[in-house]
């Protein structure tokens, strides 16, 4: 079912998120506290947008675990960022562990990740290329049901016109839960979809906990504070009743901070420029 976690706000050491705290995605590698099963070790990958240069973001990712893959610790050690999405990997059965298949996905200055299954994918999925644009299909390059949403959510987010940017967002994630769902039903009605997606340009971020009744959703959570801080493995959210300057939405909390909080079922997470963070229902699917 995978583990992310996306951070945006002031500038900050990627360690502090990846490696720093007692329940860094490194440990959710491992030992997730929220599935299940524990293990997250069919890859990993980062995606961060360089703060002299946050246009496009950078991708590093492997096939190999994250609890065993030296590079990542040395570049989370020395590199910095204003925005990060951060994902280790549990390939539903029979999905090809390859670099291609990791998250995040980029477009541009667009990233994407997705924690969960979307059900019946191997049925549908010709149908979900039918409907795409050639630009859209043309991003494909793995063979996760992820990436193909991340297609669907392109070409939904360029049929928009004008309006919030932060709403266009988490708009066409809707719209792409919708889609998929709507194929779904008709296609694998008794397979149920977990979609906790998130999309994000380096300044903005939506994100969705989403089920589709079967089971109970993937677990979500945010924090928000004026910076996050670590202090020899000691991480906790600083709250001093300033103006939010640090957001964390992710799978599960990072630390045992109590100022973590649920996001419910069938929501959207809403992170404007200015670290506004909201919730709101979605829709009904």
């Amino acid at each position: 079912m995978c583990r992310f976690a996306v951070y945006i706000g002031a500038e900050i050491q990627i360690s502090s998120l990846i490696t720093e705290p007692a329940n860094s995605i490194i440990h959710q590698s491992f030992h997730s506290h929220e599935r299940s099963e524990p293990l997250n070790g069919d890859g990993f990958g980062l995606a961060w947008y360089p703060p002299e240069d946050d246009e496009r973001p950078a991708l590093f990712k492997s096939t190999t675990p994250a609890w065993s893959n030296r590079n990542l610790r040395e570049i989370a050690r020395v590199t910095r960022t204003r925005c990060l999405l951060a994902h280790v990997r549990a390939a539903s059965p029979g999905s090809p562990v390859t670099e291609l298949n990791c998250h995040p996905f980029a477009s541009g200055r667009l990233t994407f990740m997705h924690n969960g299954d979307l059900g019946g994918f191997r049925d549908l999925r010709r149908r979900l290329l039918a409907d795409l644009s050639p630009e859209a299909f043309a991003s494909i390059e793995g063979s996760t049901d992820s990436e193909h949403m991340f297609a669907v959510f392109l070409d939904r987010l360029r049929a928009q016109d004008g309006g919030d940017r932060t709403e266009r967002l988490a708009a066409a994630l809707e719209e792409t839960i919708r889609h998929v769902e709507a194929l779904r039903r008709e296609v694998a009605p008794d397979q149920p979809s977990l979609l906790n997606l998130v999309a994000c340009d380096g300044k903005r971020a939506a994100v969705t906990r989403y089920t589709s009744g079967h089971e109970p959703a993937s677990s979500l959570y945010f924090n928000t504070g004026r910076t996050y801080t670590c202090d020899q493995g000691l991480c906790h959210m600083v709250d001093d009743g300033a103006a939010p300057s640090a957001v964390i939405v992710a799978s599960e909390p990072l630390d045992e901070d109590d100022r973590w909080t649920r996001v419910e079922p069938g929501h959207v997470v809403l992170v404007t420029p200015e670290l506004k963070v909201s919730t709101r229902p979605m829709e009904r699917m």
